[in-house]
């Protein structure tokens, strides 16, 4: 290669280059997109087109709010969603206080015990305790039916921690010394200085733990019992079993199919947090890559 050849990812791509990126791209806009929209689809079907379509329906051609209005009817759904919608709020807040409380302290060069305590929090990640211990743990502090349970175990996740931290080191030494200088504590500098330079990462961490608070069922279904669900465990018990809890929440099965009933829990329980994704997604790829550097 000559001394003034660019490198190849420097070059021009050739037309044929950009059409085969188009071409995958769309297969792969299709791929995300076709599953969603048959959900939305099916669950805005009635029952007569989706027997007629063999239980999936691509576009309604006559939409009704049927299914929704059962699955409102009982008021499981109903009060399954709020449940999620407050532990989703109510957990992610408590984590990310805790987690950036954490994440600054280990941050700091010259804690007492930081090294120690960092190599016990990531003991933790690479040996996590097992599910019998935790649950002993939660029955014998008396958190059964507790929401409580659905956010103590996993307050703080370990990755969350360490993607912050190296955040929180990323920072310049100068700036903490300025505040110091200007007679700034630590909690000062952390509200003043720290947490308005990391607003990707918080961004991002914060992103983190409210798809996992939305996104839990498991917990649910080990600590808690059918009232006090959240949406994810009855969205679950809605695609086991969809005609029977159409019955148990008050509506006639025979009005809607049992697909339908499904789609329309799906959607329910997706659409929430996935309107959110918009308004962090600039905030993604800075915080992720940051933190993931520095660490």
């Amino acid at each position: 290669m000559s001394g003034n050849a660019r490198p190849a990812w420097m070059e021009k791509p050739h037309k044929a280059t950009l059409a085969a990126k188009g071409v995958a791209l769309c297969v792969v806009v299709l791929l995300v997109l076709v599953p969603f929209l048959v959900v939305v689809a099916t669950s805005l079907s009635s029952t007569k087109s989706v027997i007629k379509n063999g239980g999936w329906v691509l576009w309604p051609t006559d939409p009704s709010l049927e299914a929704y209005r059962q699955i409102f009817s009982g008021g499981i759904v109903g009060h399954a969603l709020l449940v999620s919608i407050g532990v989703t709020v109510i957990g992610t807040l408590a984590s990310m206080a805790c987690t950036i409380g954490l994440a600054y302290a280990l941050s700091r060069p010259k804690i007492f015990g930081g090294k120690p305590l960092l190599l016990v929090v990531l003991f933790t990640f690479l040996f996590p305790p097992g599910m019998i211990p935790t649950y002993l743990m939660v029955k014998n502090l008396g958190l059964l039916n507790n929401y409580v349970a659905l956010v103590a175990p996993v307050l703080i996740s370990v990755f969350n921690l360490v993607v912050l931290r190296g955040f929180f080191q990323s920072i310049p030494e100068d700036l903490f010394e300025a505040a110091r200088l200007d007679g700034a504590g630590n909690f000062r500098i952390l509200l003043t200085v720290v947490l308005p330079l990391s607003k990707a990462a918080l961004a991002v961490v914060s992103l983190f733990y409210a798809v996992a608070y939305w996104n839990s069922w498991f917990q649910a279904s080990i600590y808690m019992n059918d009232d006090h669900w959240p949406l994810q465990q009855v969205l679950r018990t809605y695609v086991l079993s969809g005609a029977q809890m159409a019955n148990s929440n008050g509506g006639d099965s025979a009005m809607s199919a049992p697909q339908t009933i499904q789609m329309a829990v799906l959607v329910v329980a997706t659409v929430p947090i996935l309107l959110v994704y918009p308004f962090l997604q600039k905030y993604f790829t800075k915080g992720v890559l940051t933190g993931a550097i520095k660490s």
